[in-house]
């Protein structure tokens, strides 16, 4: 990981809603609950939030939550948690059936390996924030999901995580500056 810079909570927030605005009318747009979860971090880790760059495989270490998967009905991570190497080796043996048994999130993967648009980054927590989605992860400490778990799957799906590519990311509760 390289840390590029300390940031405030409030550039953090601007970032993320400029990206991922929330459509209440859209059914598939979660973004309010990763906002959530970015508040969250902020409560829980006292405000230290900093733009980091990581090695593509040091991502496939981030622990993912647990993901049902918008409306459907195969759970692709269960509550425990699971790495997003695990995780994308889970989707991959589920293969076309995931597709048919969880549509919105099959379609939201899709989306992200079409897209060519430069990578947005993920956020990201150094341990697990309070709430249903993190409250039975085995793995606390780390390097832990916030927003970004559909374009991590893909990122792996089609090789942006390769030794040598950079991600960026904001992490909240890195010491120091």
């Amino acid at each position: 990981m390289k840390v590029l810079e300390r940031v405030t909570f409030d550039r953090v927030r601007a970032h993320f809603d400029r990206e991922h605005p929330h459509d209440p009318a859209d059914d598939g747009n979660t973004n309010d609950e990763a906002a959530g979860h970015l508040r969250s971090a902020q409560r829980t880790l006292g405000g230290r939030w900093h733009r980091v760059l990581l090695h593509g495989p040091e991502v496939l270490e981030v622990v993912l939550p647990w993901h049902l998967g918008e409306y459907g009905t195969v759970e692709l991570i269960p509550p425990t948690g699971l790495t997003l190497e695990r995780a994308a080796a889970r989707l991959a043996a589920l293969g076309d059936s995931y597709g048919e048994t969880n549509p919105v999130c099959a379609a939201k993967l899709a989306h992200h390996r079409r897209s060519t648009a430069p990578a947005q980054p993920l956020f990201l927590s150094t341990r697990a924030v309070p709430g249903e989605d993190y409250a039975a992860l085995t793995v606390r400490q780390g390097l832990i999901h916030l927003d970004g778990l559909h374009r991590m799957l893909a990122w792996r799906h089609s090789g942006r995580l390769a030794p040598g590519r950079w991600v960026e990311a904001y992490v909240a509760g890195l010491d120091g500056d």
